[in-house]
């Protein structure tokens, strides 16, 4: 399985010993019902990206709580409160990436079985195997239409008297996403030779399919997000990339930086390459797609003007 943030490793014994204080482990909530005390689905999403698909859909007639969503923190570094445990334990509908990325949620979740909650997992959704390299789904532009698309089956299944709310709810999303393909295409076509390097797999989804060439070694992308050193090969081919100016720009994780990272940002700097600031985490005024046309606006100033776009907010 793709072993996306080490860091995490030990937040699942944090949220199962919060969820112990919840409410026990294994136990099933005595308020487990399909509804919070307003009436509305209690809907729990592991990242705030998911999170806001999940309002996008249930509309009025969910409660939406995403767990990670601060786009200014390294994701990696977070720490469970016992409200989170408390969120999952009441969760109705509970929604993850999965290949990875929060295997902390899915140990969460075996410490407090319930069998009237449903789990969606992006994995499974899209049929990928564990062994997916790269785990930053909701970039794939095919991830949130099938994602929305399993969330609104679910909450019809749940709560069928909303049902046409649901389905028009799915039908506005999606043609929402329409707007992130047809800028794909406009930037393919009008940018026909864009190359990147990059940190980390981040945006690669949009990259690869805007048609850019990303030049970094794929190994040197996975051992950041790895949070390992990258061999030094890999780390004198990242150099070269920026010293010989042979990229359009640098596509950077702002969230999750090191002395490396920072090496390779003064680089790209210091011989005039634009930087593309990409992020792990939604940014707080942005809905999802916003934040897709966002990125990808950011690589069209890189492309077209030479000009860098290093944060979002």
């Amino acid at each position: 399985m793709q072993m996306k943030h080490v860091a995490r490793a030990a937040v699942g014994a944090v949220l199962v010993a919060a969820m112990a204080l919840a409410g026990g482990c294994g136990a099933s909530n005595s308020n487990s019902g399909a509804t919070d005390s307003n009436g509305k689905i209690e809907i729990l999403a592991a990242e705030n990206e998911y999170g806001d698909v999940a309002q996008s859909i249930g509309g009025s007639h969910v409660s939406v709580t995403s767990i990670i969503s601060d786009p200014n923190a390294d994701p990696h570094d977070f720490e469970a409160k016992p409200s989170d445990a408390k969120q999952i334990a009441n969760a109705k509908i509970v929604i993850a990436n999965g290949v990875g990325y929060d295997d902390w949620l899915a140990k969460m979740l075996k410490s407090h079985s319930s069998s009237d909650r449903t789990v969606i997992s992006a994995q499974q959704v899209l049929g990928l195997p564990d062994d997916t390299k790269n785990p930053h789904l909701w970039y794939k532009p095919e991830t949130m239409p099938a994602v929305a698309s399993t969330l609104a089956a679910t909450l019809t299944r749940l709560d069928p008297s909303h049902a046409k709310d649901y389905a028009s709810n799915l039908q506005s999303f999606d043609t929402s996403v329409q707007k992130y393909w047809t800028a794909l295409d406009t930037f393919k076509n009008k940018y026909p030779n864009v190359s990147v390097a990059a940190t980390e797999p981040v945006a690669n989804y949009l990259l690869d399919n805007a048609k850019v060439d990303i030049k970094t070694p794929w190994s040197l992308q996975a051992d950041i997000m790895n949070d390992q050193d990258p061999s030094a090969q890999d780390s004198a081919t990242q150099m070269q990339l920026f010293n010989d100016k042979q990229v359009t720009a640098f596509v950077y994780n702002q969230q999750v930086v090191s002395d490396l990272t920072k090496k390779y940002l003064a680089a790209a700097k210091a011989n005039g390459i634009p930087i593309v600031g990409a992020y792990e985490t939604m940014p707080t005024k942005m809905h999802y797609v916003d934040w897709m046309l966002a990125e990808l606006n950011a690589l069209t100033q890189a492309a077209a003007n030479n000009t860098s776009t290093e944060t979002l907010e």
